[in-house]
């Protein structure tokens, strides 16, 4: 085209077929360290003690379960992890009287409050888990719960106009009692009656305690929906060597067959939480504990312990089992991540996959009342 010449429409829609340049997407700058730079105290640091104060005024919720077949000590051991009578249905009870077995699922409430601080803490106690003759898919009606909690939590989140505060019933905690005998030892000690009791009984002892077929089952499908922290109840019916060759067994078998209890290796932020976590994966878990809401007088200290023939078992001296070490984890260490890791991982899984398999949020039945009846 010559130059001076009008412009013609094919030239003039040619032209607008020419997308624009786009411009590009600003790079955000990294964060540059000023700290040595500050004229003076600005107060961000005051930002935790803000924290604390709101968190004294508004208290928190901590909800536990706790599973295993029953006359393992499960109501005990939490009454004792938390130096009151939490498990019982009714708080007139007296600490003389034997705990019942429980026969349902079901959450009992409580407000507990230390140097100010106020927990609200939840028990959810399990049916005799895999006393039945026939365990199969016993787990199912706790996993069911499990997920109700979460369905309740998702409800009230996608509210338009939600409470200032979603009550939190989502277990953030799952203690899984572990049979101190285990299957193989229990499986030998039958054949050798079996037998009439002939022939060395030593085979016995030297036998490597494994899970029951229905624990690692439990485990695998849980796992994948709660915190799992395994305990091996009523340690003090070991010797040290049968409770460290239990323990390396419990810890193979879990390997063995893809188990992931708390902590969860994948989850580790940092190598310092790598490191704290690696050694109580390697060397503390699974817990072997004793559980007591008995006090007894011991060289001038009322202390929480088992009376036995040959003396009293203290709960809280790690000499005798690793209670404390278990409560140090639970409480002082690791509630927060407990919580934090039920929140962003556990819920985030079951929140994704319900909103994606229904692509929205269909009104769904959920039981609201505390107590949960099943039949395992």
């Amino acid at each position: 085209m010559s130059k001076g010449l009008p412009e013609t429409r094919t030239d003039a829609a040619m032209s607008e077929l020419v997308p624009e340049p786009r411009p590009k997407p600003a790079v955000p700058m990294k964060p540059v360290s000023i700290n040595s730079n500050l004229l003076g105290y600005i107060g961000i640091d005051t930002i935790i003690e803000q924290m604390r104060k709101k968190t004294m005024k508004t208290g928190f919720d901590f909800n536990i379960m706790v599973v295993g077949q029953s006359g393992l000590g499960k109501s005990t051991l939490v009454n004792t992890l938390f130096k009151s009578q939490v498990s019982r249905k009714a708080s007139s009870w007296n600490r003389e009287e034997k705990i019942p077995k429980t026969v349902e699922i079901k959450a009992i409430g409580h407000v507990i409050e230390e140097g100010g601080v106020k927990m609200k803490l939840t028990v959810i106690d399990t049916p005799g888990f895999g006393d039945q003759i026939n365990n199969e898919n016993c787990w199912e009606p706790i996993e069911k719960y499990i997920n109700e909690q979460y369905e309740k939590f998702l409800k009230e989140e996608v509210n338009i106009a939600r409470k200032k505060r979603i009550p939190d019933t989502r277990v953030h905690c799952c203690l899984y009692f572990i049979s101190p005998t285990g299957h193989s030892v229990a499986l030998e000690w039958w054949q050798w009656l079996s037998r009439g009791g002939q022939g060395s009984s030593d085979a016995l002892t030297s036998l490597g305690p494994s899970l029951r077929p229905l624990d690692l089952e439990f485990m695998k499908h849980l796992s994948k929906v709660v915190n799992i922290i395994p305990v091996i109840a009523k340690a003090d019916t070991m010797t040290l060597e049968e409770k460290s060759e239990f323990k390396q067994r419990v810890r193979k078998e879990l390997e063995v067959n893809g188990i992931e209890f708390y902590p969860q290796k994948e989850f580790d932020e940092d190598l310092e939480d790598k490191t704290e976590n690696d050694k109580i994966r390697q060397e503390s878990m699974p817990f072997a504990v004793v559980g007591s809401d008995k006090e007894y007088q011991v060289n001038g200290k009322r202390v929480l312990g088992r009376k036995t023939p040959w003396g009293i078992i203290e709960v809280e001296n790690l000499n005798h089992c690793e209670f404390a070490l278990l409560r140090d984890f639970v409480i002082r260490t690791h509630l927060q991540d407990l919580k934090e890791v039920t929140h962003n991982i556990h819920y985030e899984t079951y929140r994704a996959k319900r909103l994606n398999d229904n692509g929205g949020l269909p009104p769904v039945s959920v039981d609201t009342e505390e107590s949960h009846d099943s039949n395992p």
